[in-house]
């Protein structure tokens, strides 16, 4: 199943009626990846108004988290992860800094600061999907790898790594779907067979997303 999430860290900001609210965006691959994500943001605004957030995580989802961090229940934690759930993003963080400037934006004023603080770091961020794929390793002479590398993402492939000894050993990453005939278009690009070498972990492979998708 694809996922789709962000590639990087990103964060956007604005003013609200004298309250600054600045949106923070990371991938997270899990719970714990969540919580530390947060805790470098509590740390980073320790005399923040508030700290609100939300995640979710999991190939489904299944796994969220949203707190109001004080704010007026419903205002900020569940605005925030309605952000999450409706850009379909998952493995991702979002926490949303206050700085409160005096002047009260009330309960509806605040659902729609903490939408756009959330709307606007999703915005900020390079959407990737990630779907499954296979590791493999090739074992290339210095003649073969510059004639090589252009192709591979016409092939659908990832460089994972690069090591160059007396021999270029080349890790890739390539889409499952196409994995079974890579072998004989690498041999086709090459104009030689080629033996890769299958590796077992689990991968995926991240493809770039344009917003409007």
């Amino acid at each position: 199943m694809d996922i789709i999430t962000i590639a990087a860290p990103a964060q956007a900001e604005f003013i609200e009626k004298k309250s600054r609210f600045i949106g923070y965006i990371s991938p997270a691959a899990d719970e714990q990846a969540a919580q530390a994500f947060l805790q470098a943001i509590r740390a980073r605004h320790r005399d923040a108004t508030h700290n609100c957030y939300a995640w979710q995580t999991g190939a489904n989802g299944e796994f969220q988290r949203s707190s109001d961090d004080g704010e007026p229940s419903g205002t900020a934690g569940r605005p925030i992860l309605e952000v999450i759930r409706g850009a379909g993003l998952a493995n991702v963080v979002i926490v949303v800094t206050r700085y409160f400037g005096g002047i009260l934006l009330g309960t509806g004023g605040l659902v729609r600061a903490y939408t756009q603080a959330a709307q606007q770091a999703v915005q900020a961020a390079e959407l990737v999907r990630l779907i499954p794929a296979r590791a493999l390793a090739l074992t290339l002479t210095y003649a073969d790898w510059p004639r090589l590398e252009p192709l591979l993402a016409g092939l659908g492939c990832q460089v994972a790594d690069v090591r160059f000894t007396d021999k270029v050993d080349v890790r890739l990453l390539a889409p499952l779907a196409a994995s079974e005939n890579l072998p004989a278009r690498l041999a086709d690009a090459l104009g030689k067979p080629v033996q890769p070498v299958w590796l077992s972990e689990a991968a995926q492979l991240a493809q770039p997303l344009k917003q409007a998708e």
